[in-house]
């Protein structure tokens, strides 16, 4: 059935409003992003200030379960959020709740900061509190940019535009690098001091030599600055329209839903009243339904294998590479640098890493995903993946000698996750699915993300958490597999995501 607001919608040429949907939309992603992945150049810090063990001749560090709570908690809070908003999305409206993550966004990142208590028990507790509503808000922003993009968006450049949104995850990437080199940098240029290694005095106060008292600032500004693009974003997320496909779709509205697109893209649209509610009445199944599995039910288990099985690799990745950084050479060891320094060096190493391999990787995503076609990008991906972090795993302790190769290679993997699956498995969700469960089925599979996610960074973690050249050695073999395992699931288990295209949104 052929209805004109929706075809009106499919059709429209690419104009300035598709644009600023984009920044808007793309602007929460960063925001996620920098959150999520901040605390990795922080954590280190946390250890030394809070954690110091005068027994153990090293600078201080943070427990196992206290890393993993304060790294992996914000992911317990995504998966949460991303069920409950995607939910709301598709029940009260994709406007009305889009707001409300940005505000939970913004004060959560702010009390992050402000973690209090007398004890670092307690300021761990608080912290963890608060990351994790900061999760929360992040979680309800995955289904509902996805979902508002993809149905703003006209057919020709669907994928595009919803991988551009995505694509800002890597600029907060690096902007959390960034932000937390520069204000190291800074620190540093005050209140620099001796390495641990060469502190004076007896040993038990060798850390706090090395550790200068004003980090502890310096790490609160980083999660703190979390907050400002929310803020700012703000104001233009609620000025933005309802979409015209919820308008009229799931209100039945045809008329306000004419009326909405009307004002911001430069369309004419007819109100077909009488078409629209009979779509609407035709298409009244559930999410559990037999007549949803028999049309989605293979979409959807496809969406939740394949962001689970990326992301118990992809997080891993993300949130122990400050740990591997040193047997890169990318940074120094522990006990040859203060407190601030090692903060400067592991946010150095991962600015560098996020700027030349993870961000072009989204920005290749959004330059071919309409000419290659999703399943090809992400089967591409997947198979880079496992070529890269096999080599790496075969040759680790010759390419240990030659620094830069290696950091090549470690690049070129975070760059196929995301010219490939990572992206891939943000788009498909949010074009696969109708109109009225959108949202809900792109929160069904990003929660289902997040669950590896955990399982990378509370399974994968304590395995790593002594690292040693074998023990990375061991996991790049490990993740090389398991890529290539990856590589024959896709290919025979997701035959009919082969020709998706970016279709008509119904």
């Amino acid at each position: 059935m052929a209805i004109a607001v929706l075809n009106a919608l499919d059709t429209a040429r690419t104009q300035w409003y598709h644009m600023k949907a984009i920044v808007i939309a793309g602007s929460g992603f960063f925001t996620d992003a920098y959150d999520l992945f901040c605390i990795s150049t922080v954590a280190k810090l946390l250890g030394r200030l809070y954690y110091y063990d005068p027994h153990s001749g090293k600078p201080g560090k943070l427990p196992v379960h206290v890393n993993n709570m304060v790294t992996g908690v914000a992911l317990v809070g995504t998966l949460m959020g991303q069920l409950f908003f995607g939910y709301l999305g598709d029940k009260l409206g994709r406007k009305r709740v889009y707001g409300v993550t940005l505000i939970m966004m913004a004060i959560c990142a702010i009390f992050s900061g402000l973690s209090f208590g007398s004890t670092a028990s307690s300021v761990m507790t608080t912290l963890c509190f608060f990351r994790f509503w900061l999760g929360f808000g992040i979680g309800g922003d995955y289904p509902l940019s996805a979902t508002i993009m993809s149905e703003y968006a006209n057919k020709k450049t669907r994928g595009a535009f919803i991988a551009a949104v995505f694509a800002m995850q890597g600029v907060g990437i690096i902007f959390a690098g960034l932000v937390s080199m520069t204000l190291s940098a800074l620190f540093l240029h005050f209140y620099d001091t001796r390495a641990f290694s060469k502190s004076p005095g007896p040993q038990e106060y060798t850390n706090v030599f090395s550790t200068q008292p004003e980090a502890d600032f310096m790490w609160r500004i980083v999660l703190m600055l979390g907050a400002l693009p929310a803020i700012v974003t703000f104001y233009w997320r609620m000025k933005m329209p309802e979409t015209a496909r919820y308008t009229a779709l799931i209100e039945g509205n045809a008329k306000q839903a004419a009326s909405d697109m009307g004002q911001v893209l430069d369309i004419e649209i007819q109100a077909e009243q009488d078409k629209v509610a009979q779509f609407k009445a035709a298409n009244e199944y559930k999410l559990f339904s037999g007549e949803f599995f028999r049309r989605h039910g293979k979409h959807l288990i496809g969406t939740m294998t394949t962001w689970f099985l990326l992301d118990i690799a992809f997080y891993s990745q993300n949130l122990t590479q400050k740990d591997i950084f040193p047997l890169m050479g990318l940074t120094d060891k522990p006990e040859n640098v203060n407190a601030l320094r090692e903060v400067f060096q592991t946010s150095k190493a991962m600015f560098v890493v996020a700027m030349f391999g993870t961000f072009p990787g989204y920005w290749f995503t959004v330059l071919f995903i309409e000419k290659i076609g999703r399943f090809k990008i992400q089967l591409i991906g997947f198979f880079m993946m496992s070529v890269f972090m096999f080599i790496i795993g075969v040759k680790y302790f010759e390419l240990r000698e030659h620094a830069d190769i290696f950091a090549t290679l470690y690049g070129l993997t975070f760059f196929f996750a995301n010219f490939g699956p990572n992206s891939t498995t943000f788009v498909l969700p949010a074009e696969l699915f109708p109109t009225r469960l959108r949202s809900t089925c792109h929160a069904i599979s990003a929660a289902s993300g997040k669950a590896g996610a955990m399982v990378g960074a509370f399974g994968c973690r304590p395995i790593l958490w002594i690292v040693t050249p074998k023990k990375i050695k061991k996991a790049m073999l490990f993740f090389g597999i398991y890529q290539h395992v990856r590589v024959l699931f896709h290919v025979h288990g997701h035959r009919d995501q082969r020709k998706i295209p970016g279709g008509d949104l119904r």
